[in-house]
């Protein structure tokens, strides 16, 4: 039914107050002396003449509902990638993707530019087997293309019932066309932690995702490398790699695990109750024994308030390439008990003060994507002294050398498998060499 003028203007007085009573009661909490200025009336009633025409005048009858719920998505939409509305299915959504197991992918996605850019694939997913990488940029689902749909609208086609598949179509850096991955869906469990002992002594701790049983099972970890090193290690590597992050008190636990005090990270927003800081408590799990921190452009949110504590403390050496960059918090506010409002309410600091948001964090070391091959064993071995004939022996009293050929095909395997992680272990023993000498001063 067409709406007479009357009909708008009571509209138009019916949002203006709306609007006015809920902003006024925020108006009252801000501290800006810019807040307190009046309502825009104008354009209130543009919005409020924008929907009557909708109403009237559109293609096809749209309910009010609708139309109020896509107006709240449009204003959050304009914010950041991180805010938005949630609706009683997008908030399901979130319950279940913080529980640690769901159907799906395993992948961590964003909205950018109306794609969905891949944050990181989750580890020991059907996403990271199929290939995703970090970065990727989806641009189809199935035969859908992505541009247009809402984050929520791209999580919701990408999850299914296991065992059925899906195909994406992605847009690689470096890849002239689009691939396409056909992936097969799957209950996602997420082990958050992973370990095991890299060489004698130095230790590999592999956080995929930071959860609330993270800082326990990184405790247990560490444990259990002591035990399989006569009780003590040299060194650890920390592997933050295609980390999305998770829960912040997980992020903050685990930095306290390896420091002994000092600030962990800080927030500043507008609102005083965003505004936290967190701080070590004493202890230290590793009896301060030399730590490298793994990171690339995965490592996100949680996985860089971890790395940019560490490195700001001087704990640990980063290693790898510049990360992310979400530096952001997010406060789930409910509005219903079905719907609530994820709105971007501060940003992360690290100890020295440095914003993570759109900088990440820069390694202390950096490495240059690069992969490398074992080269061909050559029938030639160089002549050594022990090699001529009549040589003198030693001198001193010791065991024959043992046969080192594991160890060299250990090495050889682990630089052809993983680059990074096989410089992370070279500098780990520089270090621990380096921390061994200075107890003997």
């Amino acid at each position: 039914m067409p709406f007479s003028k009357r009909d708008l203007l009571i509209m138009t007085v019916g949002l203006i107050l709306g609007v006015s009573l809920v902003f006024g009661q925020m108006v009252l909490a801000e501290r800006s002396e810019d807040e307190s200025k009046p309502l825009p009336l104008e354009e209130l009633r543009i919005f409020s003449e924008v929907f009557g025409q909708i109403k009237r005048s559109y293609v096809e009858l749209v309910d009010d509902k609708t139309l109020i719920e896509d107006s709240i998505r449009g204003m959050l939409a304009g914010l950041d990638p991180h805010s938005a509305y949630l609706d009683p299915e997008s908030f399901k959504e979130l319950r279940i993707g913080t529980s640690g197991k769901f159907g799906g992918l395993g992948i961590e996605v964003g909205m950018e530019d109306g794609f969905v850019r891949v944050v990181a694939p989750i580890d020991d997913t059907p996403a990271q087997k199929a290939g995703i990488k970090a970065g990727d940029l989806i641009i189809r689902i199935d035969d859908t293309p992505v541009k247009g749909m809402s984050l929520s609208e791209a999580v919701q086609r990408m999850r299914g019932k296991p065992g059925t598949d899906i195909v994406l179509t992605i847009i690689r850096e470096g890849e002239e066309q689009p691939l396409k991955f056909t992936i097969t869906r799957a209950v996602i469990k997420v082990k958050s932690v992973k370990n095991r002992t890299l060489e004698e002594g130095y230790g590999y701790i592999r956080i995929s995702q930071f959860q609330t049983q993270t800082p326990p099972n990184v405790q247990k970890a560490i444990e259990k490398l002591k035990e399989e090193n006569g009780g003590k290690l040299k060194g650890l590597i920390l592997d933050l790699r295609n980390n999305p992050g998770g829960v912040l008190s997980a992020a903050v636990e685990v930095s306290d695990a390896f420091l002994e005090k000092g600030l962990i990270v800080y927030t500043e927003g507008r609102d005083l109750e965003s505004e936290q800081r967190f701080r070590a408590t004493s202890g230290d799990i590793l009896n301060n024994s030399p730590m490298v921190v793994l990171v690339n452009g995965g490592s996100a949110s949680a996985s860089e308030i971890v790395s940019g504590a560490l490195q700001d403390h001087r704990r640990a050496v980063v290693v790898g390439s510049r990360t992310f960059g979400k530096g952001s918090v997010q406060t789930i506010l409910p509005l219903t008990e079905n719907t609530a409002l994820k709105l971007t309410t501060a940003r992360y600091y690290t100890p020295s003060g440095r914003s993570i948001q759109a900088e990440g964090i820069v390694p202390d070391i950096e490495l240059e994507s690069v992969k490398v091959s074992a080269s061909t064993p050559s029938d030639f071995n160089p002549v050594r002294e022990s090699d001529l004939s009549r040589h003198l022996s030693n001198g001193n009293k010791m065991e024959e050398t043992k046969d080192n050929s594991q160890k060299e095909d250990n090495k050889n395997s682990l630089a052809t498998e993983d680059y990074p992680l096989y410089e992370a272990l070279n500098l780990l023993k520089g270090l621990s060499i380096l921390a061994a000498g200075q107890q003997y001063q």
